[in-house]
């Protein structure tokens, strides 16, 4: 079992990404703030790669909850049919655009409440939209922050809400406009699931993890 992080070793943790990617931005494309919620419910169980070239072609013909909604949802699916559960994602995606446009004049409601409320919306997605567009210190768990809060002991949890949780006590708020950012792209290209590339990890000091010296 991984020995959770001291204060001093999370601070160090983070002052360590920071150096490196002191402005990190997420790797999904947007350029309206819609885009930027499409985009993000359109990840779910798939990569941002993948989203990316999904939006690239939908987004020219179709970026706004109105668009989209003249769209129609069997010509979304289409756009998005080389996503995984795109059916499903293009049902509430549609839902999604119609109460944007019936209760919020087609814009993204800046509190978490009234976009959870909106259909395909969860905690993370919330999280990340808060984050992103809005500016507010959230921490929205996916499974390479998932990994990383539990492997290297930084928050341990059993759930991905615990791990949210132990993440906003552990952070100094200096770091947590941007923790979010730099834990999946820590997880995501270092602290990787199968193979973790403890040799050229950053922060190789200060995990805890006990299978890192034989990783190294």
């Amino acid at each position: 079992m991984t020995k959770r992080m001291s204060a001093a070793q999370v601070r160090s943790f983070f002052e360590q990404l920071q150096a490196i990617d002191p402005e990190p931005v997420t790797e999904l494309n947007y350029s309206n703030e819609f885009e930027l919620l499409a985009a993000v419910m359109l990840s779910a169980q798939s990569t941002d790669v993948g989203v990316n070239k999904a939006t690239a072609k939908l987004y020219p013909v179709a970026n706004t909850p109105q668009a989209i909604l003249d769209l129609g949802e069997t010509k979304l699916k289409k756009y998005i049919s080389t996503l995984g559960l795109y059916n499903s994602k293009a049902k509430h995606l549609i839902g999604t655009c119609q109460m944007l446009v019936s209760r919020h004049d087609g814009k993204v409601p800046k509190t978490r409440k009234e976009l959870e409320a909106l259909p395909g919306v969860g905690r993370k997605t919330a999280n990340v939209v808060l984050n992103v567009l809005f500016g507010e210190p959230t921490m929205a768990v996916d499974t390479h922050i998932f990994r990383v809060g539990n492997r290297t002991g930084l928050a341990p949890g059993k759930t991905p809400l615990d791990v949210e949780k132990g993440l906003l006590k552990v952070i100094p708020k200096a770091f947590m406009q941007h923790a979010h950012h730099w834990l999946i792209l820590h997880g995501r290209y270092t602290c990787t699931a199968r193979k973790p590339k403890c040799p050229q990890c950053p922060v190789s000091a200060e995990c805890n993890w006990p299978e890192k010296i034989s990783a190294l």
